[in-house]
């Protein structure tokens, strides 16, 4: 396979990872998926700023539990007239690497903010808009 692209996600750990907090809040995967790294990318923007604006960068700690290694290709076809002379169809079909993907089982946790008791609400509402983001439905559990 020839190189394989960067995933969008960078930063995996955000927020006061020394902190000393009460409660966990997860969201768990319930069925299995393909998430891109640009759908994790734009889960951890949404809760980061929410929370970032909310409570300030030291009264949580957020992390991004799944990594996209599985790598995404693409057998790119030619949709014009007189395409058909240009391309070969399904023969050597392998695709070029577009993306990258994290593949993802029923229950498995997808992003984890610890905070404190009074902040679980917030942390709850960041984490149900980052369920927009994915394929797959989500829950939120409070530990």
């Amino acid at each position: 396979m020839r190189g394989v692209p960067d995933p969008k996600i960078r930063l995996f750990d955000l927020g006061n990872p020394s902190g000393d907090f009460t409660y966990q809040v997860d969201l768990v995967a319930e069925e299995q998926a393909q998430i891109r790294s640009e759908a994790l990318e734009a889960a951890r923007i949404i809760v980061n700023r929410l929370l970032t604006r909310r409570l300030g960068r030291e009264k949580y700690h957020m992390r991004i539990r799944i990594h996209p290694h599985h790598v995404l290709r693409e057998n790119k076809m030619m949709a014009v007239a007189g395409a058909d002379r240009l391309q070969d169809g399904m023969r050597h079909a392998f695709g070029k690497p577009i993306g990258t993907a994290a593949r993802i089982k029923p229950g498995q946790v997808l992003i984890s903010v610890r905070a404190d008791e009074e902040d679980v609400e917030v942390v709850k509402e960041a984490l149900r808009r980052a369920n927009y983001k994915f394929s797959t439905p989500c829950r939120v559990v409070v530990q």
